[in-house]
């Protein structure tokens, strides 16, 4: 079953989701009750006061990137546009709400339980999430402001396939499935691909889409070595992880309110404690499933990954009793999530950018190695962290490559050599006039501004 959201494009043609009739509904973010440890608290004004700061902190992105000015963190950001949540835990609640669930990363990073609060007081934690970046990132115009939440049964394969149907045939050789890539030689002249099981592939070209995670952990051996500027660039971004967990109850011992699509919670000493419920047991979704999940981010993913599924399914339940009542919450019949820290093949769920990186940095993630070019959510410039951001950076390096196949002259422009640009240096701020196609700039840097 595919579980996640999709925005449809505002230009001409239709989107995956639209194109193979994904089941979807959409996600009405003002359907929502908000819960402390004590049960039902109404903190649902915060919403507000932060939602005016952020439309602060979107101008002020906005000027950071069109007069060339110094990143600094999403943290300062708020902080400066007058969101400083602090002791509330109500309030930090609300941010998780808005920004972790985005990003995967708090505004500041840092390690989770009673210390994440003692950094977030103290302003001693890493700041790990850009101001200028992420909002540049999010408010883009191309594509609609309503989510719509897929939860096909299909699972995301119903457009793969459909993908793959236009041009691969049933059972194809060419497509080698449950094969491990161990090492990859790349030159000027060729590629040549190594798997676990002995075999391997010579190509005149390749593309990578490993996730920024397997590239950050060494799964893949690469000779000769990736050059500096290249380890640089993956070795800066940010790996996130998103971690749902779904429980399902008897569908008669339902126990919260089946017209509200998401419930929000305060825990009093952990940010990001099992904070965002939502209901799959309601209207447009799957009436009578008894399906609730919570989602964790980063630190929180890690613990709760680490952990065996009894352990997990004691903490969220003594957090819904809290929410609901204890004599209201029954045990449920089924309970599974994913752990995406430790699947080998993803080691994450998708890249976020740290304060004071540039586009040329980025760029040096993106850029080829020889024959060998790289593409996914993490080299999108535009959409990294969507899908939308992975399938138009394989569109775009596909596109490049076809033209070197089909060109008579392989020795010009991205075919050979250099290929896509890279930076032997990088300095501390981009330059507008950076904000083009080579630095994968791809649309108008037109962003909207929040109402100020």
């Amino acid at each position: 079953m595919i579980v996640n959201w999709t925005r449809a494009p505002l230009i001409s043609g239709k989107f995956q989701a639209q194109r193979y009739n994904l089941t979807n509904t959409y996600s009405n973010y003002s359907s929502i009750e908000t819960f402390n440890a004590t049960g039902p608290s109404d903190f649902a004004d915060l919403l507000g006061v932060y939602e005016d700061a952020y439309s602060v902190l979107e101008q002020d992105a906005g000027y950071i990137l069109s007069d060339n000015l110094q990143d600094r963190s999403a943290r300062s950001g708020l902080s400066l546009a007058g969101w400083k949540p602090g002791r509330n835990m109500e309030a930090q609640a609300v941010e998780w709400w808005e920004f972790d669930w985005e990003y995967a990363w708090t505004p500041v990073g840092g390690p989770a339980g009673p210390l994440m609060l003692s950094n977030l007081i103290c302003g001693n934690s890493k700041e790990q999430s850009s101001e200028e970046w992420s909002i540049i990132n999010y408010v883009r115009n191309e594509f609609s402001e309503d989510n719509n939440y897929v939860f096909d049964q299909r699972g995301y394969s119903a457009f793969i396939q459909g993908e793959a149907s236009t041009f691969l045939t049933a059972n194809d050789t060419r497509l080698l499935l449950n094969t491990i890539v161990t090492n990859i030689s790349y030159s000027d002249t060729g590629v040549t691909i190594y798997s676990k099981d002995g075999s391997c592939i010579d190509a005149d070209y390749a593309i990578c889409t490993f996730s920024l995670g397997v590239l950050q952990h060494d799964a893949v051996a690469f000779s000769p070595e990736l050059p500096y500027w290249k380890q640089e660039g993956i070795e800066t971004f940010l790996m996130g992880t998103y971690t749902k967990i779904f429980l399902q109850f008897p569908p008669d011992q339902v126990f919260w309110n089946t017209s509200t699509q998401f419930f929000l919670y305060a825990d009093p000493f952990e940010r990001g404690y099992f904070p965002v419920w939502q209901s799959f047991d309601g209207p447009g979704f799957l009436p009578g499933s008894g399906i609730l999940f919570v989602t964790v981010t980063q630190e929180q993913s890690y613990r709760v990954e680490a952990q065996d599924d009894t352990q997990t399914k004691e903490q969220v339940l003594n957090v819904l009793r809290n929410m609901f009542g204890a004599a209201n919450v029954p045990e449920p019949i089924a309970f599974l999530y994913p752990r995406w820290t430790l699947e080998p093949w993803a080691y994450g769920s998708y890249s976020n950018w740290p304060p004071g990186t540039t586009l040329e940095m980025h760029q040096n993630l993106r850029a080829n190695v020889g024959r060998l070019y790289f593409a996914g959510e993490a080299t999108s410039t535009e959409y990294y962290g969507f899908l939308q951001g992975a399938y138009f950076e394989g569109q775009l390096v596909a596109n490049l490559i076809a033209g070197c196949l089909t060109s008579t002259n392989l020795t010009s422009g991205n075919c050979t050599g250099g290929g896509e640009v890279h930076y032997e240096e990088l300095y501390g701020t981009t330059d507008t006039s950076q904000l083009n196609l080579v630095n994968g700039w791809l649309v108008s840097s037109n962003q909207t501004i929040g109402d100020v």
